[in-house]
């Protein structure tokens, strides 16, 4: 579960989360920065509660920037792999683009990614590519597959959020012949169905848990059952509606709803 599904503090977050059941957490930068903790601070405490830093994230704008901007990125980068170290994690979560600079060059996008791919090798990290529904130029999985496959690195993998891809109504006849090791992280949400809704807007404001919204969740995991991926699903849920609920309750939910999905999908 991503702590930005709840409210409350930082080390609530990882109490509740750690309560409900769930086995890894993945920290939001924005949660981190906002808590006024040290990473290595928070990383301790999941250690304390059994929890595995499953990713930080969001890394935003980390391909095909113009060359002063990629070696900024390539900085900040840096940075947050730090960060990382000191939570006792090795994955951080790159998004698409939104910059209106970036370059529509897939070629372009792959090695940028390479470059970062490698320096997170150096620092014994992965780097995760998600394609954001509203990106500037990579919006759909399908691209960012073949972005990921033409940078060509084993320290970057495709990272495929339910959402993103349901709410765009992409088939996911491709998603089932993704090999699951280069899938580095899934992460489930449901929402409305957004009859002309901004994307955007729908996400950050009216994602649900499993079951509590329209998209199709149980074809998103028969394709990705066929991809032979083992790794971490992972709720990342942006709700106005759970902005207000305690903490523990929206926590024990999302458990509940997790595995009521897990249940109907046998």
């Amino acid at each position: 579960m991503a702590t930005l599904c709840l409210s409350g503090e930082m080390m609530n977050k990882l109490e509740a989360i750690a309560r409900a059941g769930f086995e890894g957490v993945e920290i939001f930068v924005d949660d981190l920065q906002s808590s006024g903790l040290s990473p290595r601070a928070v990383g301790d405490r999941c250690r304390e509660l059994g929890l595995t830093v499953v990713a930080l994230q969001p890394f935003r704008d980390a391909e095909a920037l113009p060359s002063d901007l990629h070696r900024k990125m390539l900085d900040d980068a840096n940075r947050q792999f730090d960060t990382l170290a000191d939570l006792g994690g090795s994955f951080l979560l790159a998004c698409s683009t939104t910059r209106e600079d970036a370059s529509n060059d897939p070629s372009r996008a792959a090695e940028t990614l390479n470059d970062l791919a490698m320096l997170a090798a150096e620092r014994e990290m992965r780097v995760g590519y998600e394609a954001l529904a509203w990106g500037r130029h990579v919006f759909d999985y399908r691209d960012a597959w073949q972005i990921v496959q033409q940078a060509d690195h084993p320290a970057l993998s495709l990272v495929l959020d339910s959402y993103h891809i349901l709410a765009r109504e992409l088939e996911l006849e491709t998603l089932a012949t993704i090999p699951g090791d280069r899938i580095g992280l899934v992460q489930l949400a449901d929402s409305p169905l957004p009859r002309g809704q901004d994307l955007q807007s729908l996400s950050r404001h009216r994602r649900a848990f499993p079951g509590d919204g329209e998209l199709p969740l149980e074809r998103f995991l028969t394709a990705l059952d066929q991809t032979g991926y083992q790794g971490p699903l992972s709720l990342e849920i942006f709700s106005d509606a759970l902005a207000v609920m305690p903490t523990g309750m929206a926590a024990l939910q999302g458990k509940h709803a997790l595995e009521s999905l897990r249940t109907s999908k046998k």
